[in-house]
C-alpha cells in the first residue's frame, strides 16, 4: 500500500513556511516531520498538498488505496502500528484530529480532501498525539521532538569516540556520527538533554552547548559558539554568536554574533552580523504575531517568541528584529531601526519603507546562492516562486 502524507488545515497556521513546502517537510527536532514517519514506517511517502506544490512535492500515484496520513501529526512507534492495521475506508482521529485514513486515490486538492475526510466516520486513538498547529509550535515543541527522536535515530548504534580535548557530561545522551569534526576547546552538555551531531558537520574549537541539540549533517558552528537547547540546526547550516531554542530547516547561515532565541529560520536565510532578534516584551506580556492566512495579530500564548523567517530571505549587518516577527519568502532586510514586525513576502527595504523585490533580481539572487552550494534552481521551483510572487497582495511599488 502506498502512503501519502496529507496537508491538514493547519497548513495556514504554519505560514510563511508552507509557503515553500508541505505540512509535512517542516523540521520538528532531528528529523522532519516526513522522516519521522518514513523511519518508523521504513518506506518512502508522497504528498498530498497544494496545486502550485505538487510538481516539488509529488503524490505519487498508484492503483488501489491508499494509506493518508497527516503531515502535522509526530510519528510515534505506536501510532504507526495502528495506521497500518487500518482497513479500507478507515479512520482514525483524536480529539477531532485526523491522524490517518484507508481510503481511494483522491486527485483533488488537500482543502477538498480535509473537507471529505472531516465528513467520514472515525475510531478514536486512544493514546496522545503531539501535532504542529501554529508556527510557533516549532521552537516550543522541539525539546519534546529531539527527546523523541535520538532514540529512533541511535537505536542499536555506537556512536563515534569523543574527540581529545572535547569536554562532555553526560555522555549517555550523546551521539556523534562518524566523520563529524569537534575540535579541542568545545564543551558539550548533554545531562540538560540529548545532543546529536550529524556526519560531516565541523564543530569549531570553543562551541559550547547544551542540549537538547541537534547539529545536522555538514553543518558548522563557528568559534565560540553558544547554542542553548532546544536547538535544531538542520543539514548545510553555519552558526555563530548566541542561539537559543531556534530551529533552522536547512542551508541557512547565521555565521556571525548577535542573538536569536524562540525562533524558526527557514532554508537558503542569511543572517548578517550582528543580527539581533527580541524574544521578550519589556513589560513581559503575552507575545502576537501575524496569522498570514487572515491578516489579523493572534496570541502565542507564549512569552517567549522571536523571528520567524521564510525561506531565501536575507538580512543585513546589524539588523534588529522585534518580538514576534514574521518575515515572509524572498525578503531582503536592512537598514537601521526596527522594520515592521509582519513583512510579507518579496519586499525590500527596512524601517525606512519597503518596495516590491523585482522578481527577476529575487531568482537571481536565489540562483547565485544555489551555486555556492552546487545546486542550480530547478524550473519546478522557480515556477513556485512566481506563482507565489503573483499571489502576494502588491502592497508595494516594485523595484527596478
Amino acid at each position: 500500500m502506498k502512503h501519502i502524507l496529507f496537508d491538514s488545515t493547519a497548513r495556514e497556521n504554519l505560514l510563511p513556511f508552507t509557503h515553500t513546502r508541505p505540512v509535512a517537510d517542516i523540521r520538528c527536532g532531528i528529523f522532519t516531520m516526513r522522516e519521522r514517519w518514513e523511519q518508523l514506517l521504513r518506506c518512502s511517502t508522497g504528498s498530498l498538498t497544494e496545486y502550485y506544490l505538487s510538481s516539488l512535492y509529488p503524490a505519487h500515484t498508484a492503483d488501489g488505496e491508499i494509506l493518508y496520513i497527516n503531515g502535522a501529526v509526530f510519528a510515534t512507534q505506536d501510532l504507526c502500528n495502528t495506521v497500518t492495521e487500518l482497513g479500507s475506508g478507515q479512520v482514525l482521529s483524536c480529539a477531532g484530529i485526523v491522524i490517518a485514513a484507508v481510503l481511494p486515490f483522491f486527485s483533488g486538492s488537500s482543502a477538498a480532501f480535509n473537507e471529505h475526510i472531516q465528513s467520514l466516520p472515525a475510531s478514536e486513538y486512544t493514546g496522545s498525539i503531539m501535532t504542529l498547529a501554529n508556527v510557533w509550535d516549532i521552537f516550543s515543541l522541539n525539546e519534546k521532538a529531539i527527546a523523541l527522536d535520538f532514540p529512533i535515530i541511535t537505536a542499536g548504534r555506537e556512536s563515534a569516540p569523543i574527540p581529545e580535548g572535547v569536554i562532555v557530561s553526560g555522555t549517555h545522551q550523546l551521539f556523534i556520527e562518524r566523520g563529524a569534526n569537534i575540535y579541542a576547546g568545545c564543551i558539550i552538555n548533554a545531562t540538560t538533554g540529548p545532543v546529536y551531531i550529524g556526519k560531516d558537520t565541523e564543530i569549531l574549537e570553543g562551541t559550547l552547548m547544551r542540549g537538547p541539540v541537534a547539529i545536522c549533517d555538514q553543518t558548522v558552528t563557528k568559534m565560540g559558539a553558544k547554542i542553548y537547547g532546544a536547538t535544531t540546526l538542520g543539514p548545510g547550516c553555519k552558526v555563530g554568536g548566541e542561539i537559543n531554542n531556534a530551529v533552522f530547516f536547512a542551508n541557512s547561515n547565521k555565521s556571525h554574533d548577535g542573538y536569536l532565541g524562540n525562533a524558526v529560520i527557514g532554508e537558503w536565510c542569511n543572517l548578517g552580523a550582528d543580527t539581533n532578534c527580541s524574544n521578550l516584551k519589556n513589560n513581559y506580556d503575552i507575545v502576537k504575531i501575524r496569522h498570514e492566512a487572515s491578516g489579523k495579530d493572534v496570541s502565542t500564548g507564549l512569552i517567549f517568541c522571536g523571528l520567524m523567517m521564510g525561506d531565501h530571505s536575507k538580512c543585513g549587518i546589524n539588523t534588529m528584529f522585534n518580538t514576534g516577527t514574521v518575515v515572509g519568502v524572498s525578503c531582503n532586510i536592512y537598514g537601521g531601526g526596527f522594520p515592521d514586525k509582519f513583512i510579507p513576502s518579496f519586499s525590500w527595504g527596512g524601517s525606512d519603507g519597503f518596495v516590491t523585490y523585482n522578481f527577476e533580481k529575487a531568482m537571481a539572487t536565489a540562483e547565485r546562492v544555489y551555486a555556492r552550494r552546487n545546486k542550480t534552481l530547478s524550473n519546478a521551483e522557480f515556477e513556485m516562486y512566481r506563482y507565489l510572487y503573483d499571489e502576494t497582495p502588491g502592497i508595494y511599488p516594485i523595484a527596478h
